[in-house]
């Protein structure tokens, strides 16, 4: 197969004229472009549309197994190099088991570590990306180094080291779907070199082939799966059960009565042992049915006997739920609609439960654990209300998920016909991270999702001062809208149909440029009518320090 590799081109910076070396076991797909010192390793993938250009930077290197995917940009700065695992100075090094994912920029100076996950669309320039990270879609990093083993939610924007210090880790799942991916592009790889070549080609159309992951499912019966159907489950909930197989978990399933749902008290149903769809979705569906009118929850379990991927699929009324995990997440799937695909579990694998919360406030409280901040929780009258006058309930030091709940239930539990917020608490910076009302004096539990930085800290509170009104919004997203606004900032939103909604790709409804937060309300209450039947989320948005400080999801399907 032709490559459509060149030689660098003659300048002031270069004469030497240096080309391309590639490995032989590499394929490079004829409609890309490689030009100039480019040495790519062992069994590299480089897709369509990519260009890979070492004529102003140079040298780049590629190491093995990695894949560089449709529309990939790899560039560099004729100034500025990194060291590479090899203790050489190059433009760009890129480690082994990469995934450059569809129409990234890698531009040099820059270093991505090995088995590093870089998503569609992100870009990294003059930065270090360590070993194990993960990035996920639309994200920037700039100027800084991000230790190994960070996980880089959807759309951020890192450009300082504090910012990419304070990074969580990614979680095993997500290091797992990146092995998957790499994974999924060495069968591609090893498809293209034989695609021209019958004697090659036969025995993967042939043989039953085992998966990259070694799960024991073979890719033929993977292909078979997906015609596998069901009248009582979902289409989400049956592709979650072919990813969980396909990644090698065993599925756990569990049952639970309603009074016995807030204590948390699961019971066991049959194990469903890794293997064929068919005998997983049957094996689910006899727990539906011995169990009608109780709540069954759905699992994954790793080798290390940790949860991943809970999921409540029945509640007592009957319903089957389509995917709304309360505990781990594919990263792919962005269960709070916040793009940044994130987890939330109690750390000891158990999804948290509660029968006064529902569950973006449970996951609310998961994101902050995790992110390392603390909780809190205030209360006021509706006197006092009016003019912030907030007192604290009782201090919360627990890092449990189950301990947290329980200390909010006790705070509304002790102050019924009140307002209640939930607190996140940077404690290093000493600074309010987000304030959410979780009840009002009606009794109203919330259960709305607020994810709100305050770094201006709070300016009122929730004051009640406000005469604009919707009849499409509720009180909470009307009070975010003042307080945005209040607080200088812009307000914004997106939609996105439900196809979409698992891989969050949200499309922009446009810029709201007014400081009026009754035209806002207008604005919003427009969008929420051209877009029915998707999702449709609120922005804030910080001009100046060009980050979004809340995401809150305003319309459902």
């Amino acid at each position: 197969m032709v490559v459509r590799s060149t030689a660098a081109p003659p300048t002031p910076w270069s004469r030497n004229l240096a080309e391309p070396t590639i490995h032989e076991t590499t394929f490079v797909h004829p409609v890309s472009n490689i030009i100039g010192d480019v040495r790519i390793g062992a069994n590299v993938i480089v897709a369509p549309g990519t260009s890979i250009r070492a004529d102003e930077g140079t040298p780049f290197s590629i190491g093995e197994n990695t894949n560089i995917q449709d529309g990939v940009v790899i560039h560099g700065l004729d100034q500025g190099r990194v060291i590479g695992d090899d203790q050489n100075q190059y433009s760009v090094w890129i480690g082994k088991n990469v995934s450059i994912t569809h129409m990234a920029l890698i531009h040099g100076p820059a270093y991505v570590g090995d088995d590093a996950f870089i998503g569609f669309r992100s870009t990294v320039f003059n930065a270090r990306v360590g070993a194990g990270c993960v990035i996920m879609m639309h994200a920037l990093i700039k100027d800084v180094e991000i230790p190994p083993g960070k996980y880089v939610p959807s759309g951020s924007i890192i450009i300082t080291q504090h910012q990419a210090d304070r990074l969580p880790n990614a979680e095993v799942a997500d290091q797992q779907f990146a092995h998957h991916v790499v994974g999924i592009n060495q069968l591609l790889r090893t498809g293209y070199q034989c695609a021209a070549d019958s004697k090659c080609i036969a025995p993967i159309r042939d043989e039953i082939a085992k998966s990259y992951t070694n799960t024991g499912i073979t890719v033929l019966e993977l292909e078979r799966s997906s015609e596998v159907s069901s009248n009582s489950l979902s289409a989400e909930i049956i592709e979650q059960v072919r990813y969980l197989l396909n990644q090698g978990y065993k599925i756990g399933t569990e049952h639970v009565d309603e009074r016995r749902f807030r204590t948390g008290c699961w019971q066991s149903c049959q194990p469903i042992q890794p293997g064929s769809m068919n005998e997983a979705i049957a094996t689910l569906e006899g727990c539906l049915r011995d169990h009608s009118g109780e709540y069954v929850r759905l699992f994954g379990i790793d080798s290390g006997r940790r949860r991943v991927l809970e999921t409540i699929i029945q509640r007592p009324d009957g319903v089957v739920s389509a995917i709304k995990s309360s505990g781990f997440k594919p990263s792919a799937s962005n269960g709070n609609g916040n793009g940044n695909g994130r987890y939330s579990s109690n750390g000891n694998g158990h999804a948290a439960n509660s029968g006064s919360f529902g569950s973006e406030i449970i996951d609310q409280i998961g994101n902050l654990l995790s992110n390392g901040y603390k909780i809190g929780t205030e209360h006021v009258d509706e006197r006092r209300f009016r003019t912030g006058s907030w007192n604290s309930c009782k201090p919360i030091e627990s890092t449990s998920i189950n301990d947290v709940i329980a200390a909010l239930e006790e705070c509304i539990e002790g102050h019924q016909g009140e307002y209640v917020r939930l607190i996140g608490i940077d404690a290093k910076a000493k600074r309010r991270v987000l304030e959410s009302i979780i009840q009002r004096p009606n009794g109203q539990v919330a259960s709305f999702d607020t994810k709100k930085s305050l770094s201006k800290a709070s300016s009122g509170g929730g004051t009640a001062t406000a005469t604009a009104t919707s009849t499409k919004l509720s009180s909470e997203v009307v009070d975010q809208i003042r307080q945005i606004l209040a607080g200088g900032y812009k307000v914004s939103a997106e939609h996105v149909d439900q196809r979409r909604f698992r891989t969050g790709s949200w499309a922009s409804c446009g810029q709201i440029d007014t400081k009026s937060d009754r035209e806002a309300i207008a604005a919003l209450e427009g969008y929420l009518a051209e877009y029915p039947g998707e999702y449709v989320r609120l922005i804030g948005i910080d001009t100046k320090a060009k980050r979004r400080i809340l995401e809150t999801i305003i319309q459902r399907p």
